[in-house]
């Protein structure tokens, strides 16, 4: 049976209601779905690192200009997906390709 109860406002009433029991749909139309998300592509980048430079060093830049980071050769480069830090890892070449070997996920 409902209740009535008066809420602040004058003349606004709630009323209280019996939930029924909720089913789970999960089917295999919602596990498609699921399929769907795992094809969307991510855009992936790796950091090698980062330097600051003044705006004036920035203008002398040309061919064979070096531009010094600073990230240690040892140190495990960064890899983002959507612009969020996902894992660590080694740049290796692969084919004639660079390439990050995973070391770490990041949680």
């Amino acid at each position: 049976m409902a209740e009535t109860q008066t809420l602040e406002k004058p003349g606004t009433e709630a009323m209280a209601v019996e939930l029924g029991q909720v089913e789970d749909n999960t089917t295999a139309a919602s596990a498609g779905s699921m399929d769907m998300l795992l094809d969307i592509p991510m855009s992936v980048s790796v950091s090698l690192g980062g330097a600051q430079v003044p705006v004036h060093r920035l203008l002398q830049l040309g061919p064979g200009s070096v531009v010094q980071l600073d990230r240690l050769i040892e140190e495990p480069a960064e890899l983002y997906v959507n612009d969020i830090k996902f894992a660590t890892g080694d740049i290796v070449v692969v084919e004639g390709h660079f390439a990050i070997k995973i070391k770490e996920i990041l949680g």
